[in-house]
C-alpha cells in the first residue's frame, strides 16, 4: 500500500560567525567542513547528519506544506547511499519544488549542484506494478573522495495524507543536531508518538494552531545488532491526525475501528458478482459437503486462474479492483485478489474478512493502543465456527490455510461492517517448518566420491526451494552452497522434485574429486556430512542488547549413508552427541555396519522459538558454536591389514 512519509529532519540552533546563506536562513559555515563533526559522533558512524530541519504545515485534513533542509556527511563508501537522492511526487495529490542540492569536499568547499532538471523523473514502476500515477525525481552523486557533504533542500505541497513520520536516525549515523516541527490546526486532532527514543516535544499556540517543535542534538550512531531488527532499535517519531483525507475520501483515524470503516467505505462498491456468476460457482461448489472444503476449492481456483499485476492509480493505493473486474480479467494485485477472494466466498454464503497487515518476516506489527498505518499487504480472514483460517491470496502456491513467516505471527486489521478489528494471525512452530533429507555417500579409495540428496521442505523451507525454480542455475548453486555450507564440488546438479500437500522435494547430484579431509598412510579423515544441517554461528559479545530474530521456528533432520571404499574399515565415528539450550537441540548418532560397510548417521536441529531474548544470546552462541565443533567431528577409516 502507498504510503507518503516525511523524510529525515534534523536542524542545528548554534550560531557561528561565518555563514552561507539558505532558504533565507544564515547556516554556518563548519556545517560544511568535516572538521566541524565532533570525535563522539565519528564513533561507529558511516555517516553525520550535520543539520536537518523539517517544517510541517498542516491547514486542514489532507492539506499540509512540508519544508526539509538536510545536511550530511559521508564518511566512508558504507554511506553512499546519502548521495542519491530520490523524492517521490503525484502531479495531483503531492508536489515537490524548489529542489536544490549542493555537494561539497572535505574543506567546506562547494564542488557540484545539481537541481530539478538534473533529475531523472520516471514512474514509480517495478517488475510488478504495471501502472502507476506516482512519480520518482532522482539524481545520484558519485562520490569520488571522503569525507563528502550533501546539502538536499526541497519542499512538499500535500492535498491528500493520512499521517507523518520522522525517521529520526538510521543505522551507522550520528546526528550533530536535529529538528522537527508541526503547526496545526486543533481540529484535526494531532496525536504522536515515539519509539527508541525519550523526547519530548515543546508545544505553543498561536493565531489558532498549535506548534510542536522536537530537538535533538549530539546523538551518537546505533549499530543494529546482527540478527535484531532495526525498528526495535531505532528511533522514529510517528504523527497521526484524527481527521484526514486521502484522495478526495474524508476519514477519522483516532481508533482503529474508524480507520476501518473508512477502509470498507472504499470496499463497499467493488465486493459483489454478477447474479449469472454467482449462480456459477454456486454450482461448482454445490457438491462439496462442508464450508471449509468449499472455501479450499475456490481458494486452489483463484490460484490457478489469476495472475499478480499491480495498478496504482489514484486511490487504487488503497481501493482493490472490483471483483467483477478480476474474474473477466484474470489479473490483481493482494488488494484485487483478497476482495475477490471476498467475493467467491460470499458468493456460497461463507462470511470472509479483507484484512490488512504489515508483511515481510519479522515486521513491525501494528499498534493497539496508537492507531498509525503501516501495513503494506492485504490477505483473507475467514472465522469458520470451530477455527480460524487466514488466507494468502496473492501467492499461487501458498497450501489453504497457510500464510508462512511473510504474515504470521503479528496482528492484522479485519475490515468489518462494524469497523476495524485486530486480531492476532497464527504463530508458526518448528514443525511448520520442516527440512527432511537424506544422503547416500558413496566414497572412493582416492578420496573422492560422489552424493545424492533428495530434500522435502515445508514451510519456509518450501518457500525458498519454490523460489529456486525462478532462479537461473549459478544463482541456485551459490543459493544451496551458501545456505547449505555444501562443500565445494566438481559436479553439481540440482532437480526440482514433486510438490504435493504443501512439501517440496529437491534434488542434488554432486561429485568431489577430493572428498576425503586429510590422507595419512593406511588412514583417511573425513568430515561425515556433504552439508550442514545448521550452517552459521553467532559473534561472541559481551552484551548483547537486542532480540535475535530467525525468520521462523525450525525442524531439521538428515539421515546420511556413507558406503566406504572396498577394503577399508571404520577406525574411528565421531561420537554421538545431543546438545541442548533453552530454544532448540542437536543430536547426532553414528552407526556402523560391517556387514554392509557403511556408516549411518542421524542429525537433528531444532530451533523452537523465532525470537531469541536477549538474556539468552551468550546461551545460543555457545550451543550454536557446540552444533559447529560436532558437524566438524572426523571419521576416521583405515585400509583393512
Amino acid at each position: 500500500m502507498r504510503k507518503y512519509l516525511n523524510c529525515l529532519a534534523l536542524a542545528i540552533v548554534a550560531i557561528f560567525l561565518f555563514t552561507i546563506r539558505s532558504y533565507g536562513q544564515d547556516m554556518p559555515k563548519e556545517l560544511y567542513s568535516a572538521a566541524g563533526i565532533p570525535d563522539s559522533l565519528k564513533e561507529d558512524a558511516n555517516s553525520v547528519v550535520r543539520y536537518s530541519n523539517d517544517e510541517v504545515v498542516v491547514e486542514g485534513a489532507g492539506k499540509a506544506v512540508v519544508k526539509h533542509h538536510l545536511i550530511v556527511t559521508i564518511l566512508n563508501e558504507k554511506a553512499d547511499k546519502q548521495a542519491i537522492i530520490v523524492l517521490p511526487y503525484n502531479k495531483k495529490f503531492f508536489t515537490v519544488s524548489d529542489i536544490s542540492i549542493h555537494v561539497y569536499d572535505a574543506a567546506g568547499t562547494l564542488i557540484k549542484k545539481y537541481h530539478k532538471g538534473d533529475m531523472v523523473d520516471v514512474a514509480a514502476l517495478d517488475d510488478e506494478i504495471l501502472i502507476s500515477d506516482d512519480r520518482l525525481l532522482g539524481v545520484r552523486h558519485v562520490v569520488s573522495g571522503y569525507p563528502t557533504t550533501i546539502e538536499v533542500e526541497y519542499e512538499e505541497n500535500q492535498t491528500s495524507f493520512i499521517q507523518f513520520q520522522w525517521d529520526i536516525q538510521g543505522e551507522d549515523q550520528s546526528i550533530q543536531s536535529a529538528k522537527y516541527s508541526i503547526t496545526v490546526n486543533p481540529e484535526v486532532g494531532l496525536r504522536y508518538q515515539t519509539r527508541n527514543i525519550s523526547l519530548t516535544p515543546n508545544k505553543t499556540s498561536a493565531n489558532g494552531k498549535d506548534t510542536y517543535i522536537w530537538n535533538i542534538a549530539n546523538k551518537k550512531a546505533i549499530k543494529v545488532e546482527e540478527g535484531a531488527m532495526p525498528w526495535r532499535v531505532l528511533p522514529e517519531l510517528k504523527i497521526g491526525v484524527n481527521k484526514f483525507e486521502y484522495y478526495g475520501f474524508n476519514g477519522d483515524f483516532s481508533t482503529w475501528q474508524n480507520f476501518g470503516k473508512w477502509q470498507q467505505t472504499l470496499n463497499a462498491d467493488v465486493c459483489d458478482l454478477s447474479p449469472q456468476r454467482v449462480a456459477e460457482i454456486q454450482k461448482m461448489t454445490d457438491t462439496i459437503k462442508t464450508d471449509k472444503a468449499k472455501a479450499k476449492f475456490l481458494y486452489e481456483y483463484m490460484q490457478k486462474n489469476m495472475r499478480y499485476v499491480a495498478v496504482t492509480l489514484g486511490i487504487g493505493g488503497l481501493k482493490p479492483f472490483s471483483a467483477t473486474f478480476v474474474d473477466q480479467k484474470k489479473y490483481g494485485d493482494c488488494k484485487a485478489f483478497s476482495n475477490y477472494m471476498c467475493a467467491l466466498l460470499k458468493a456460497v454464503n461463507i462470511p470472509a474478512y479483507y484484512s490488512i497487515v504489515h508483511a515481510e518476516p519479522n515486521e513491525e506489527p501494528l499498534d493497539p493502543s496508537f492507531p498509525f498505518d503501516i501495513t503494506n499487504h492485504i490477505i483473507v480472514c475467514i472465522p469458520f465456527k470451530s477455527d480460524t483460517t487466514w488466507l494468502e491470496c496473492t501467492s499461487s502456491t501458498k497450501p489453504f490455510g497457510k500464510l508462512g513467516s511473510f504474515t504470521e505471527n503479528r496482528n492484522a486489521l479485519l475490515i468489518t461492517p462494524e469497523g476495524g478489528k485486530l486480531v492476532n494471525t497464527p504463530k508458526s512452530i518448528a514443525d511448520d517448518n520442516e527440512f527432511t533429507s537424506e544422503v547416500h555417500l558413496a566414497i572412493d579409495s582416492d578420496g573422492s566420491a560422489k552424493a545424492r540428496v533428495k530434500i522435502l521442505g515445508t514451510g519456509v523451507y518450501r518457500d525458498d526451494y519454490i523460489g529456486l525454480s525462478y532462479e537461473k542455475t549459478d544463482e541456485q548453486k551459490e543459493f544451496l552452497m551458501q545456505a547449505l555450507n555444501i562443500k565445494q564440488a566438481s559436479v553439481f546438479d540440482f532437480t526440482q522434485g514433486k510438490d504435493e500437500d504443501g512439501v517440496r522435494e529437491v534434488n542434488l547430484n554432486l561429485e568431489y574429486d577430493r572428498f576425503c579431509d586429510i590422507m595419512a598412510g593406511s588412514k583417511q579423515f573425513y568430515r561425515p556430512r556433504v552439508f550442514d544441517l545448521c550452517a552459521f554461528t553467532v559473534p561472541v559479545l559481551e552484551k548483547r542488547n537486542s532480540d535475535y530474530y530467525f525468520e521462523a521456528p525450525m525442524k531439521k533432520t538428515c539421515v546420511t549413508t556413507i558406503d566406504l571404499p572396498a577394503n577399508y574399515e571404520v577406525e574411528a565415528l565421531p561420537a554421538n552427541q545431543n546438545l541442548k539450550f533453552t530454544y532448540g537441540n542437536y543430536e547426532i548418532s553414528y552407526v556402523y555396519n560391517a556387514a554392509k560397510n557403511q556408516v549411518i548417521s542421524t542429525a537433528k536441529f531444532n530451533i523452537t522459538n523465532q525470537v531469541i531474548p536477549a538474556a539468552k544470546y551468550n546461551e545460543m552462541q555457545q550451543y550454536l558454536d557446540a552444533v559447529a565443533k560436532a558437524q566438524n567431528k572426523k571419521l576416521v577409516i583405515r585400509h583393512k591389514a
